[in-house]
């Protein structure tokens, strides 16, 4: 097993702990304070988190299409493509919501691309 797919697993794993956390343990009190929320506001923005841990969801699913492709270039070009959208999405997490979102998603993100392209 090579880095790239060790790194690019990692990346499809945090994001599907995301939609877990968001779709199923959004209000729960480890995750609001965490997050620092209040019961009220878990439960009024429990829609939106469930759908943003859809696209996590996604985004984890892509990945381990990549991953598992039996052709070895599709593969690289699916992780490649799921790979710059969490890099985008940790980008405008960044600097819309809250930094550290840049490096809990970016930096794994930037790392596995690498390991990725050096691999092709």
């Amino acid at each position: 097993m090579s880095i790239a797919t060790i790194l690019v697993g990692l990346v499809a794993l945090v994001h599907a702990y995301f939609l877990i956390m968001e779709m199923f343990l959004w209000t729960s009190p480890g995750i609001r304070k965490s997050f620092g929320m209040t019961s009220s506001f878990a439960r009024d923005s429990k829609p939106l988190a469930a759908n943003q841990g859809l696209y996590n969801g996604f985004l984890a699913a892509g990945l381990v299409w990549g991953l598992l492709h039996p052709n070895a270039s599709t593969g690289y070009q699916i992780q490649t493509f799921f790979l710059i959208c969490v890099l985008i999405a940790a980008i405008y997490g960044g600097l819309n919501v809250k930094k550290s979102i840049l490096y809990v998603q970016g930096i794994p993100a930037v790392a596995a691309w690498i390991a990725v392209m050096v691999a092709w």
